[in-house]
């Protein structure tokens, strides 16, 4: 385990009313850690304060809109102030908000930079000088997204912004592994296909091909324990070796100076199922 990961220790949720965010609180409260579980929403926080388990660690609530870094500064503070340490930050609030073309709809654009890029650098900037202050030892997880690495397209602005989470956290991990005495590690979350709240609206029942926000927490935390940077989840539909090889060819676009997202042109569709059977695997366009 994880040496941060122990009992009397304190983590701060974005998005952790639901989803993979509130999974990821009951686990840690399970283990006796502190939890501050944040949300923009009041009563989708209330409902999740109400519904977790009170036999572990303290369990704490705070309203916030990630977009805003004075809010999240404030988070920060009443963070400290209720536990006095913070040892993981897990900067999991996002938002997919439609599939406008990329010269359509700027307000979504901004939306979406706005909470899952910016919501993402605002929880650094607040909280890792205070933690590096402090000489924790303490990880920062960010949550990712697939689409912000092979960027298949339609949800446009939701893949820039991840696309962006990616970078920003490749940096961040450098940086953080470069500060003298620094105990802070950094992390990327990457989900598959998860049954979250969001799919659970449109769909009643779990698809076959989806992980449980839980099943993500369990990989998550097996990543942890490996102090892996990259943890990125596999699903039902989707075995590691195939995101692997949708990875790879994404890559190979630009060495080979192929068309922009290649896997999805016409002119090089048989190409791409080739390279995917080559490994014996079958791809689902």
């Amino acid at each position: 385990m994880s040496s941060w990961i122990k009992a009397g220790h304190s983590v701060v949720i974005t998005g952790g009313a639901n989803g993979i965010g509130y999974a990821a609180a009951r686990r840690f409260l399970g283990m006796g850690m502190n939890v501050m579980i944040v949300d923009i929403s009041e009563d989708s926080m209330q409902a999740a304060l109400a519904s977790l388990p009170d036999d572990g660690g303290e369990l704490a609530g705070a309203l916030c809109d990630v977009s805003d870094f004075e809010q999240v500064e404030k988070l920060k503070e009443t963070a400290y102030s209720t536990f006095g340490e913070i040892h993981c930050v897990m900067n999991n609030a996002g938002a997919a908000l439609g599939r406008s073309a990329p010269w359509e709809d700027l307000a979504t654009w901004k939306k979406q930079i706005d909470t899952n890029l910016w919501g993402i650098i605002h929880g650094c900037h607040a909280f890792i000088p205070a933690m590096l202050a402090s000489g924790v030892t303490g990880a920062v997880i960010n949550t990712g997204s697939k689409q912000g690495i092979t960027n298949p397209p339609g949800g446009y602005a939701y893949n820039m912004s991840k696309a962006g989470v990616v970078n920003y956290t490749q940096s961040l991990c450098h940086a953080l592994r470069e500060t003298e005495d620094c105990q802070l590690s950094a992390h990327l979350l990457v989900p598959g296909f998860t049954y979250s709240n969001m799919i659970a609206s449109l769909l009643p029942d779990q698809p076959a091909g989806a992980w449980s926000c839980n099943q993500v927490v369990d990989y998550l935390l097996d990543g942890l324990n490996r102090n892996d940077f990259y943890i990125i989840c596999p699903d039902n539909d989707t075995p590691a070796e195939l995101d692997a090889r949708r990875i790879q060819w994404n890559t190979d676009d630009l060495i080979q100076k192929r068309p922009a997202l290649s896997r999805w042109h016409p002119d090089f569709a048989a190409a791409y199922e080739a390279f995917v059977n080559e490994s014996g695997l079958n791809e689902n366009l």
